[in-house]
């Protein structure tokens, strides 16, 4: 009797422990921890078999595919290979619970990670949103600690304004949008109403962002941007003619430099210049960018399809890489990682270890690289005629629409000139 007690509590044991490694298939509500707050994210998970999954990172219009994810026993180990990080978290009834890492990060501790199955919403429904929309460009202060400001633009739109009730009879009313700065853009934010303003909140596998804001009446607000490292105050006006300093005015050559003289190693280890034969006579593109980087790779999304379509117009693009470390075999794996993962046809060289440092050796032509992306626009005479800092992109809307025009438009001019 006592042995088929024994058997039956084993038995039953087993079957728990199997059932840990249950997870299912649909879309998950996640958090991970930042100063004071929780940024909250939605994904979709996939089984594949045999023990392995797929994620899917949900924010606004974006859809980040995370493939690998491996599950074992009662453990999930979930790669972000685009940004050199990870989230490892043990399975339980309730769903999930582990940390965020970063790879690049020596003796990273993490960041609290949780999710929940079944929660579609970002963000809970309130009893009554307010009635103010934020709809249109906004000018954005963020303002630290110090009291240093940055001013950049907001762009949001309502998604539904149908007040979709809970069972509790509470509304959710969404909002998505983006903030762009002069380096780029926090890229898909997604959210909804609250009884007095907005939260929005991102993850794609780098910096979880959570901002909040307040209405203080129809065109202003205040708030707080919210990160793992810290939190800065928001001010907003609603501003239609909303926009930024000249991108091209931040990056400036050297008094009496006009051309590039780099000399620096492709994948392959091969030496590569913007004086070889391959680059002679033509408009060339050059592009400073760190796989690290979110606004790079979207602009690496757009210039790699560009490529392809233009380059028998006699034009030519180079990537310019700065990376987390000053290896050379590190880079060419997360390198040629990207190169595979947006199909590209150019050649992509590694400068060093982002940092002034690497850049002032790597373009000593350049007074500094403000921001990443910097884009550096080439005639057939190889002498540079304009420097773009940043990268508006597709979570800007018009200012992305804008942007591909404006580079097209000078793409066009400089192989027109003879």
């Amino acid at each position: 009797m006592n042995k088929l007690i024994v058997i039956s509590f084993l038995l039953v044991l087993l079957t728990s422990c199997h059932t840990h490694t249950h997870l299912q298939e649909g879309i998950w509500r996640g958090e991970l921890a930042l100063i004071e707050k929780q940024a909250p994210f939605l994904f979709e998970f996939k089984m594949n078999g045999n023990d392995s999954a797929t994620i899917i990172l949900m924010n606004g219009k974006e859809k980040a595919e995370l493939p690998g994810i491996r599950i074992k026993g009662d453990s999930i180990h979930i790669p972000i290979v685009a940004y050199d990080t990870y989230i490892k978290a043990f399975i339980s009834h309730q769903g999930m619970e582990g940390r965020f890492y970063k790879n690049y990060v020596e003796n990273d501790s993490g960041v609290p990670f949780k999710a929940t199955f079944g929660n579609t919403n970002r963000f809970e429904p309130v009893e009554k949103p307010t009635t103010v929309r934020i709809d249109g460009k906004w000018n954005v202060l963020f303002i630290n600690e110090e009291g240093d400001t940055t001013r950049n633009v907001g762009i949001f739109q309502t998604e539904n304004d149908t007040n979709a009730s809970s069972s509790e009879g509470k509304s959710l009313v969404r909002v998505s949008g983006s903030v762009l700065t002069s380096y780029g853009d926090l890229r898909f934010l997604e959210g909804s109403y609250t009884e007095n303003g907005v939260q929005l909140s991102a993850f794609a596998g780098l910096s979880p962002y959570l901002l909040e804001f307040n209405f203080e009446e129809n065109d202003s607000f205040t708030g707080t941007f919210y990160t793992t490292r810290g939190k800065t105050r928001l001010v907003g006006t609603r501003n239609d003619q909303a926009g930024l300093a000249d991108p091209y005015s931040l990056t400036k050559l050297q008094p009496g430099k006009d051309q590039l003289s780099f000399r620096l190693p492709n994948l392959n280890g091969e030496t590569v210049s913007a004086n070889d034969e391959r680059y002679r006579d033509k408009v060339v593109v050059v592009s400073i960018l760190g796989s690290w980087c979110p606004n790079c790779l979207d602009e690496m999304e757009f210039l790699s399809p560009w490529y392809t379509a233009n380059r028998n117009r006699g034009v030519e693009v180079i990537g310019l890489a700065f990376e987390r470390k000053d290896d050379f075999t590190y880079a060419q794996t997360a390198l040629q990682r990207l190169r595979d993962r947006y199909q590209v046809e150019y050649e992509i060289l590694f400068g060093g270890k982002v940092g002034q440092e690497a850049t002032s050796k790597a373009l000593p032509e350049l007074e500094k690289v403000n921001g990443y992306p910097t884009t550096i626009f080439i005639d057939r005479r190889g002498k540079i005629r304009k420097i773009h800092t940043g990268f508006n992109g597709p979570a800007t809307g018009l200012f992305h629409e804008e942007f591909k025009r404006d580079f097209n438009q000078l793409i066009d001019e400089l192989l027109a000139e003879q």
